[in-house]
């Protein structure tokens, strides 16, 4: 992967954080603040398509807590008895 070089101003104490997680992590702190630039971008990127972008058929309304327990439990209850032996 090709990177490009670029200064930044930084927090001193920032700075002694990281240093000190990089020598604790056995790993450079130029790692550290890639990580950080990369955690940074992905948190501010715009996606192209939505999260949500396809619709599914249903009430158009949240499920109850009950309904989403009720649910669940079925689906359990279906799966451990076709898991027990005839």
């Amino acid at each position: 992967m090709s990177m490009k070089r670029t200064n930044v101003y930084a927090d001193p104490e920032d700075l002694a954080i990281i240093k000190e997680a990089a020598a604790r992590r056995g790993i450079s702190e130029a790692e550290i603040i890639r990580q950080g630039i990369h955690l940074a971008a992905m948190a501010n990127r715009v996606w192209d398509e939505p999260l949500f972008s396809r619709t599914f058929s249903g009430p158009g309304r949240t499920p109850s807590k009950e309904a989403v327990r009720d649910t669940v439990a079925d689906a359990a209850q279906r799966e451990c008895e076709s898991e027990t032996p005839s």
